[in-house]
């Protein structure tokens, strides 16, 4: 089933309330996935200082970190540690590191178990910036661990969250790994991540690469994806997976259930609609 949150917000006098709202969201779709959630936020100074490349890693501890890079920050977020350091520096002296995401102005937390309790963990209510995105996971495709949840980051800055199943993701990771893009896991959802990231190393922009996974691939699913200046949503062509998309001046928010999005201030006066099959909504910061 899983649960699908995400606010981007165009109003910068609600930054300072991201987290909370937030968290508020993903409370509310907690049913949808109990195994595990994770989020990905952009914008907050404390996990991604300005100007500075921030990794999210799992299996390591803040205590490694000083170690092995001593005077790097680290922040500690539950089974995820977020590294102000590069992916090289990282994968440099830290090699037993699961790099799970990577960028600038943006950090990913992830872990198994209620979501509520890992909201707290992270401290998501304490989070500012401009653009998150949550999922809450009812494992069906690979087991219930950090590594399986989403979002699944492969590209700076960029991450993806699903609901549903690709059934032909199989085929599509052998294609990809001819081309030479590595693959972390055996998860579906990594597959389609995966496929959006190459499009748009190979110049597409988010909406040609969202339209190209439509052609490509075969099943039923929920998309968010989002990058460091986007937000987009799009459906399979039959649009099974539930989906709801509300927009104000001072906000653009998408969730599986409407309760996600009633947490919302102004949401009585949001224009509110179902995303149709296949069509490519992209939202820029």
């Amino acid at each position: 089933m899983c649960g699908i949150v995400g606010l981007h917000l165009r109003e910068p006098a609600l930054e300072p309330r991201l987290g909370e709202l937030l968290t508020a969201m993903l409370g509310q779709v907690v049913e949808r996935g109990p195994d595990s959630a994770g989020v990905a936020v952009y914008g907050d100074p404390r996990l991604s200082p300005p100007g500075r490349t921030v990794v999210s890693v799992l299996g390591i501890s803040p205590a490694e970190v000083a170690e092995a890079l001593p005077g790097t920050p680290a922040h500690d977020a539950d089974a995820t540690t977020v590294v102000h350091a590069t992916p090289a520096e990282v994968a440099a002296a830290l090699p037993g590191a699961r790099i799970i995401g990577s960028g600038e102005g943006f950090a990913v937390l992830k872990g198994t178990g209620n979501p509520v309790e890992l909201a707290d963990s992270f401290g998501l209510a304490s989070v500012t910036g401009w653009q998150g995105v949550g999922h809450t996971r009812m494992a069906t495709e690979s087991a219930v661990t950090p590594e399986g949840a989403h979002p699944f980051s492969v590209g700076p800055g960029q991450c993806l969250v699903h609901n549903g199943s690709f059934a032909n993701h199989a085929t599509i990771r052998r294609e990809l790994r001819a081309q030479g893009v590595e693959f972390d896991s055996e998860n579906d959802s990594e597959v389609g991540a995966r496929f959006i990231a190459h499009h748009l190393e190979q110049g597409a922009d988010l909406e040609k690469a969202l339209r190209l996974l439509c052609e490509r691939f075969d099943g039923f699913y929920t998309l968010l994806v989002s990058t460091g200046d986007a937000f987009a949503v799009v459906r399979d062509a039959i649009a099974c997976k539930p989906a709801l998309v509300a927009e104000t001046d001072a906000w653009v928010a998408m969730a599986s259930e409407y309760r996600a999005l009633d947490v919302l201030p102004g949401i009585e006066d949001a224009r509110i609609f179902e995303p149709e099959p296949e069509e490519v909504y992209v939202w820029r910061r």
